[in-house]
């Protein structure tokens, strides 16, 4: 899925794809793959509830979903940026639908018991890994689009994060109501998703997506070279820094709203699949408040409102009183961290340089992962009766940690412009 324009050309002197090219090798690959992102991700712990009915197995289910993603990211822009986002973006997407079909029909040939607790297990792990190979490859197309936009790159990432959280909007609860009927039914929908996705992959072909050195050296070395660029860039180190934090209560509550909703609220699957559809209207609203937003006040001054409105409704959340209360909170805070999300992403796609694009995205990414499995672990070893106690110490680790990410970018000129002077150079 890479961009069909000349590679050697330095960054930010491309001339701006058309509309119809966008739609066409961005917008219409990222849709379907986001799609069957939401569904395996969303999905999947209610998979794993519904087949055991344990809340244990479901925290570690969340953890080893994610796990495998993070341990991905070791290679997965090295790949990235050595044989094109087409190529990955294809064998990932169709690995995955194999998979999925497979264990579909073994679910239904096995009686219920261990081995039906080992399949779904291991596949809620391995369906991880191979759907950030997808991630990282549109996740680098949709910013090459970003730096081939003219200056209007926020709107370009506001387009793709509109996407992905109509995807959120769609697929949780598309998945909850398919579970119903049992399992078997959301894993063909998630396979036969994975399947168009591959297709649309072969539609650009599969080039290097990095651009080639002036000097004429190569630009490989992996995670250390991701790592020297980050180190060179404080202002994405320092945003990264704060998310990741964030990240930790994020994943608390996506892993355990299946457990509050279930069990505390006396809600079926349908609600938690509802949960989901619900926060990612709310986000797409606050998506689209951003794309005006960050004209007007730029990067900063949306990342503290957004900030701020986050780490008030995850402090919220456990004092949350009914399941509409719940719902409402979380939305919140998902509407927020959307607005942090465009962020980060404009940022990201301005600031890293076009020779390091791949490994310097999947380290970011990779850190912004890595609290996911911690949160699935801590959800595996909470009782049920803490858990309130344990969101509340997550929420207030995150609203100190993006305080103090903010005050620190004050004075950032990248922050408060929105574009870095740099870019124009890389």
């Amino acid at each position: 899925m890479t961009v069909s324009l000349p590679e050697a050309q330095p960054a930010g002197r491309h001339a701006a794809p058309p509309p119809g090219s966008l739609l066409r090798r961005v917008y219409a690959p990222r849709a379907c793959d986001a799609l069957a992102y939401s569904m395996a991700t969303y999905a999947m712990p209610l998979v794993v509830l519904a087949t055991t009915g344990s809340a244990s197995l479901t925290g570690l289910a969340f953890a080893l979903e994610w796990m495998p993603r993070v341990a991905a990211f070791s290679f997965a822009g090295a790949l990235v940026d050595r044989s094109g986002a087409a190529i990955v973006c294809f064998l990932a997407s169709l690995a995955r639908a194999l998979l999925v079909a497979g264990a579909g029909v073994a679910l239904v040939m096995v009686p219920p018991g261990t081995t039906e607790t080992v399949i779904v297990m291991a596949l809620a792990a391995v369906t991880g890994a191979l759907t950030q190979f997808s991630f990282i490859a549109n996740e680098a197309v949709g910013a090459i689009a970003s730096r081939q936009s003219q200056g209007q790159s926020h709107k370009v990432q506001s387009v793709l994060i509109g996407i992905d959280q109509t995807a959120t909007l769609i697929g949780p609860a598309l998945g909850g109501v398919l579970l119903l009927t049992g399992p078997t039914r959301m894993l063909a929908l998630l396979s036969v998703l994975s399947f168009l996705s591959a297709a649309l992959a072969l539609q650009t072909p599969p080039t290097p997506l990095r651009a080639a050195p002036r000097d004429g050296t190569p630009s490989g070395g992996g995670m250390r070279q991701g790592w020297h660029t980050l180190r060179s860039l404080p202002s994405l180190r320092r945003l990264v820094t704060g998310l990741a934090c964030s990240n930790l209560a994020l994943g608390l509550l996506q892993s355990a709203s299946p457990i509050f909703i279930e069990e505390h609220f006396g809600y079926s699957s349908v609600a938690v699949g509802a949960l989901w559809s619900i926060t990612a209207a709310a986000t797409l609203i606050a998506v689209a408040c951003c794309r005006f937003a960050l004209n007007r006040i730029g990067l900063w001054g949306v990342g503290v409102i957004s900030a701020t409105i986050a780490s008030a409704a995850c402090l919220a959340v456990p004092e949350a009183p009914s399941y509409a209360g719940y719902v409402a909170l979380v939305a919140l805070f998902m509407a927020a961290d959307g607005g942090l999300t465009v962020v980060l992403r404009t940022l990201r796609s301005q600031l890293i340089p076009p020779a390091a694009f791949g490994t310097t995205l999947s380290l970011t990414i990779l850190l912004l992962l890595l609290p996911f499995p911690v949160a699935g672990v801590i959800l595996a070893l909470t009782p049920v009766p803490l858990l309130a106690d344990v969101i509340r110490i997550c929420a207030l680790l995150q609203a100190v940690t993006l305080l103090v990410t903010f005050v620190r970018l004050r004075k950032d000129p990248a922050l408060r412009t929105g574009t870095s002077p740099a870019q124009h150079d890389a």
